[in-house]
Parts: C-alpha cells; structure tokens; sequence
C-alpha cells in the first residue's frame, strides 16, 4: 500500500534525467533565439532602407511548380513551409513530455497547462473588448508565446536561473504552440476543400504505419511527410497543421525487446530541433519582421490603431494576468506549493516573459489579415513593441531576484557522492 502523495509544486525542479534533456534542448533554443532577433532586426532595418524594394521583391519572389499549386512566394514558402519544421518539433516535444517526461503525471501537468490556457484566454479576451464591432479576426494574434525569443531574454538576464524556471516556462509554450495549432486549425481555415484533406490521411497514415513499426528511412518518410503537407496545404488548412499531425504520429517509447536508447520521437527531435531553431524560425523572421515603420509618426500612428492597441495590451497585460491567474487557481485549489526558494514574484516574471509572442504570432497575423496588407503592417509593428517591453519588464523583475537564483542555481550543482547526478534530485 502506497503512502499518501506529496502536493504538486509550482515551479518544481522535477526529475534529474528530465532536467538534464531540457537543458540541452533549452541550449539550442537560446542559439536559435539570437539567431531569430539577428533576423528580425535585419529584415526591420532593410524594410526601412533605402533598399527597402529589394526587401519587398525578395519577400514576394515565387518560386515552385505550378502543376502542383506550389508556385509560391517566399514569404509564403516560409510561413507555410519553414514554420511546418516548426510545429513538427513542438508536437514532438509536447507528445514526450505527456508521454514520456515529468508531465504524464496529471497532478504535475495541471500548473502549465493550465497557465497556457490562462495566457491564451485573456488576451483574447481583452483584443476581443478593444476592438469590439472592428477587427476580430486578429484575436488570436496575442495569444502565443514565442520560447526561443523568450530563452535569449533569459540568456541576457543571466546563467543563474533555476531550472525550475526554464523548465516552466519550456513547458508552458510547448502546451501554447498546440493551442496555437488547433487556434490555426479551427478558426484560420477560410476555403475548406474536402477532398484533399481525405487524400492527406493516406500519405499520413502510411507514415504513421512506418514509424510505429519504427522506420528511420528519410527516403521514405520524408515523401510521405511532403505529400501529407502538400495535401493539406491544398485543402486550405494551414499547412503548418500537417506538422502537428505527423508529430504526433511519432512513437515516444521504444519498443519491447529492442535494447536501450532513446525513442523515434527524441530521435527526431535530436535531428530537426537544429533545423527548426537554427534554419526555419530565423528565415520566417527574415520573411515576416520587416515592416517600414515611417518615422516616429507612422510609429505613433500605428500603436494608437485599434489592432495594434488590443495585440499590445494582450501581450503586456493579458499575459501576465492570464498566466498568474491560472496558475495561483489550480495552486489553490490542488493545494500545490512553490519550490523551495522560489516566490510568486518569480511566477510574475515568468508570466510577464511569456508575453514575448513573435513568431506565431507574426504567422497568425497573416493568416487573419493578409500578408503585406496595411492591418498586418500593424500587426508586426504591435508585435515587436509588445515584445519588446514584455522582454524588457521580465529583465527588471526576474534581476530583482538574482542573488536567490545564484544560491538555487548553486545548490543544484552539489553532488557529494560524486555519481554525476546532484543531491536536490535524489531527496
């Protein structure tokens, strides 16, 4: 007879083994966060640049084979193609951590996923309540929560962090990009065509078939996955959905009697992570951040729309409110304590953080408005202010707090029998 559980715990360490997989995964997400700002910060200054044209025509360049619909402009390629790697990773993540990580326990899961869904309600919320009777259909622009611009914030803050706090906010913009994906799904599908959708479920299903008997072979796989993303790119679903879908396909767990190592999932992960931080996200930043500003008066102008009004106030305020709110809900009502160490004022930097939205949002913004039109102008523009002091007001709150990370991150550095995994992870 088992004894009772201990109460979950907000912001908990959790395991030893998941701690060490997501700092590797949260060093290659940090390298692809730099990555992304270089991008950004590129394609802004070339947008307002005496080369701003070429900018223009290198975005609106099309390329691909016409017989198959393809025939379409880099900008398009990037948030239709590029941003597919994307969500492939992120459902590869996301199916672990349910499947394999510290989240399969429900009572550990509840705090993230529930502070996801805070973060993505409120905002909505308050965009819904400013732009009530206007542009609607931008809602769900300040909603997502961009984790490797995110991570790069971290990295300038310090090394010090616990890795309670990685891990959270990791997990909570994991848990973000599937909203995200269904948010795509259902409410950024104009023109549903049936047919191509049915005949993606058979390149689909042929793959899901091959990586459950465990196939590796990218002469295979890869075909399958481009007909499956082609398919439902035609049916008028974004195509970044297929990533999700053929994620979640991938089988976590080995299967019994092949030896030890690790799944296909992770192996995947291990193989486009790179891809996806280093290649795909930047390329959509270079495509998608360049917008011309005109001057400190077409600034003025634009923040004072209501769209970019509401995506700023989501990001800013409905974030945080959304996050805390969830989080301090299901803490009081499951009884979960804070971490050792740790107090809400770290929840509050974390939740002000999360209100960094670039990539996802920036897509969602051309799916609701159009790319190139005058309210996505002002959607990027809304963006990258919102994330801007969003970066900056989690900076001032989480260094308030720096000489308690130093003795967390210390502590968890203790390994006084020297078997390579620290003392905090064995009580």
């Amino acid at each position: 007879m088992s004894g009772p559980q201990s109460p979950p715990r907000v912001l908990g360490r959790g395991s030893w083994a998941e701690a060490s997989r997501i700092a590797e995964v949260l060093r290659k997400e940090t390298i692809g966060g730099a990555l992304l700002l270089i991008a950004a910060a590129v394609a802004l200054i070339w947008a307002n640049s005496p080369w701003a044209h070429r900018y223009e025509a290198m975005t609106a360049l099309t390329v691909g084979p016409h017989a198959l619909h393809l025939d379409l402009s880099l900008a398009t390629w990037a948030a239709d193609g590029l941003l597919a790697i994307f969500f492939f990773v992120a459902g590869l993540e996301l199916k672990r951590e349910f499947v394999a990580g510290d989240l399969h326990d429900p009572r550990r899961a509840a705090v993230p996923v529930a502070a996801a869904i805070g973060g993505v309600l409120v905002p909505a919320l308050l965009y819904a309540v400013v732009n009530s009777g206007g542009a609607l259909k931008g809602w769900a622009v300040p909603t997502a929560t961009d984790i490797a611009f995110a991570l790069a914030v971290l990295a300038v803050i310090g090394r010090h962090l616990p890795t309670a706090l990685r891990t959270f906010l990791l997990t909570l913009a994991v848990v973000d990009d599937l909203l995200a994906i269904v948010i795509i799904a259902v409410f950024y599908t104009a023109h549903l065509s049936v047919l191509p959708l049915l005949a993606a479920a058979l390149p689909l299903g042929v793959f899901a078939l091959l990586v459950q008997r465990r196939v590796r072979l990218w002469w295979l796989l890869l075909p399958l996955a481009f007909a499956t993303w082609a398919l439902v790119h035609a049916s008028g679903v974004h195509a970044t959905v297929a990533g999700g879908l053929l994620a979640f396909a991938v089988p976590v767990l080995r299967s019994r009697g092949t030896g030890p190592g690790v799944g296909l999932a992770e192996h995947f992960e291990h193989r486009f992570r790179p891809i996806s931080a280093g290649v795909a996200v930047p390329v959509f930043a270079l495509m998608s951040a360049g917008v011309a500003v005109g001057g400190l008066d077409g600034l003025a102008q634009a923040l004072t729309d209501p769209i970019a009004v509401g995506i700023v106030l989501g990001l800013v305020v409905g974030k945080p409110i959304g996050i805390l709110l969830a989080t301090w809900l299901v803490a009081r009502f499951t009884r979960a304590r804070l971490d050792a160490g740790l107090a809400w004022i770290d929840v509050t930097g974390l939740a002000v953080l999360a209100g960094i939205g670039f990539t996802v949002s920036l897509l969602i913004g051309e799916l609701a408005f159009g790319i190139g039109s005058d309210a996505d102008d002002r959607v990027k523009i809304a963006v990258l202010a919102g994330s801007l002091i969003a970066a900056t007001l989690a900076m001032m709150i989480l260094r308030v707090r720096n000489r308690a990370y130093r003795q967390i991150y210390e502590a968890e550095r203790v390994d006084h029998d020297h078997d390579d995994v620290p003392d905090v992870y064995q009580r």
